[in-house]
């Protein structure tokens, strides 16, 4: 039932990507969606509803003024730089118009952080240009009013279509090796998931921040070899790559901001994904 289709107009930033357009396909039914899209696509540019968006060159605020969106959603994907002064329009943005930015950021903004999980109101801390780039962008949305804002920290996300699948698909058929770390412990989602757990916020009109992991752990080698193992009875080779002689974690666990049983996910869900 489509009741909720004249409440927002939603733009997401980035929706030619591989998380933006599972977003996209999931609430287009339900709401008026809008998207960007940066490479030249005849499937994009013959959408009405994608708008060509480059976040290096273009300035956000034509996409915002022209769409005039209550809802942004943040996948986008580039230049560091670039994504930061694109943030801070959106920002400027927020303060004036009734609108509310649900911000796709990573577990990586923990990655200094190797001994255990980490929940919603641990201090942030990274060791990697990428993980100081998701702080950044952070710390200027947490100085915004609070409603105005949810930040989605995301783990490793799968998918049937996802790039980390289809790395693993290539390797297996050029007989290459794939990377996995033995010692790395994580917690994993995937596009669907992910995508009804926008959903939810959206409609409950939820704020704050958001842990979007798996419920349970898994080493990364593990779930990689599981992964293989979907897809037939393989004989794949590994390139075991050790980072620590430690077990080091990477996980988003929830603490303050649960989501209902139904929108939760172990990680033997996404395998099942795969196996469709």
């Amino acid at each position: 039932m489509k009741q909720d289709s004249f409440k927002h107009r939603i733009l997401i930033l980035g929706a030619s990507g591989f998380i933006g357009n599972a977003i996209y396909k999931e609430l287009c039914g339900y709401f008026r969606t809008f998207g960007t899209y940066n490479t030249n696509n005849n499937i994009f540019e013959n959408n009405q509803h994608f708008f060509q968006y480059n976040v290096e060159e273009d300035d956000v605020f034509d996409i915002l003024n022209a769409i005039k969106p209550t809802i942004i959603i943040s996948s986008l994907r580039g230049d560091f730089s670039a994504q930061v002064i694109a943030h801070q329009h959106i920002s400027e943005y927020l303060v004036i118009n009734k609108c509310k930015l649900i911000y796709l950021s990573s577990a990586n903004v923990f990655d200094a952080y190797s001994k255990y999980p980490s929940y919603e109101n641990d201090k942030t801390l990274s060791h990697s240009i990428y993980g100081h780039f998701k702080i950044k962008i952070e710390n200027m949305l947490l100085r915004l009013p609070k409603m105005k804002v949810a930040i989605l920290r995301l783990p490793m996300v799968f998918g049937a279509f996802s790039p980390r699948v289809s790395d693993i698909k290539l390797l297996l058929k050029e007989k290459l090796p794939i990377e996995v770390f033995p010692n790395l412990v994580m917690n994993v989602t995937s596009d669907n998931k992910l995508s009804q757990q926008i959903h939810y916020i959206i409609n409950r009109n939820k704020y704050g921040i958001f842990h979007l992991g798996s419920n349970d752990l898994v080493h990364h080698d593990d779930f990689i070899n599981d992964i293989v193992k979907t897809f037939g009875d393989l004989k794949p080779t590994y390139k075991h790559v050790y980072t620590t002689n430690d077990e080091r974690y990477l996980a988003v666990l929830p603490k303050e901001n649960k989501l209902p049983k139904h929108l939760q996910i172990q990680s033997h869900e996404i395998l099942e994904e795969l196996e469709v």
